[in-house]
């Protein structure tokens, strides 16, 4: 327990260091963009959100199907503490989304790729988490939960090239595989990027990782409660 503890509070310090790094550079270390002014400094929060919001999908995806190969009840645990997390963070990324897209593009939305991909992602989520607050609890439940979740992961690199596949408001990737020197951060943009990206998923580590404890303690209540008679169904 106390080897936890320690993890856990390793990760909140790691996490909140690199936070307030991340403010400093944001707001007065990063030189101000030249098209797109102050603005262009949400940036490193949507896309750091964006991405923590497809790495959660990624935990969601891989802990479902440990979970349907060895039935343990830890995986469906980690799937239903990372979609939580996820939903948060894919909120998140819409709403700085269209915080930067107003000033810029002169709309709060548009239906380009990119935003109709990351929108379905959010809904996967909402529909994954409704499905288990809703559905009789048992294996059943955990079974198509775990399919709804790996389902849902094979929107993660639609949305990582929907902006190379169809070209509109969206630039092309700047960072990863389908990325190119031209279009890429480099100099102060580049690692202001990275150590924000890298904080955000210090961040979604952290929280899955809490959400993770409460729901072990919540399954435990519910097994103490069934064994007293009195069991209410766990979400």
């Amino acid at each position: 327990m106390s080897s936890i503890l320690r993890t856990s509070n390793l990760l909140l310090i790691s996490t909140a260091s690199l936070m307030v790094l991340t403010l400093w550079m944001v707001f007065f270390w990063v030189p101000t963009e030249a098209n797109q002014g102050n603005i262009q400094r949400i940036l490193y929060i949507h896309v750091p959100v964006a991405w923590a919001s497809m790495l959660a999908i990624i935990f969601v995806a891989v802990a479902s199907i440990a979970y349907l190969r060895t039935k343990n009840e830890v995986w469906d645990r980690l799937a239903v503490a990372t979609a939580e997390t996820g939903v948060v963070f894919g909120a998140l990324m819409l709403i700085t989304g269209m915080i930067w897209a107003r000033p810029v593009w002169g709309v709060w939305w548009t239906g380009e790729a990119k935003l109709t991909t990351a929108l379905i992602l959010f809904f996967v989520y909402v529909a994954y988490l409704m499905f288990r607050a809703y559905f009789p609890p048992g294996a059943q439940r955990q079974r198509l939960a775990a399919i709804i979740g790996v389902i849902g992961a094979i929107d993660t690199p639609i949305i990582y090239y929907a902006a190379n596949l169809w070209s509109q408001a969206h630039p092309p990737s700047i960072v990863g595989p389908s990325s190119d020197a031209e279009s890429a951060f480099s100099g102060e943009f580049g690692v202001t990027l990275t150590v924000a990206t890298l904080a955000f998923t210090f961040l979604f580590l952290y929280i899955a990782r809490e959400r993770f404890s409460t729901r072990e303690t919540e399954d435990a209540l519910v097994e103490i409660r069934r064994s007293l008679g009195d069991a209410e169904p766990a979400l």
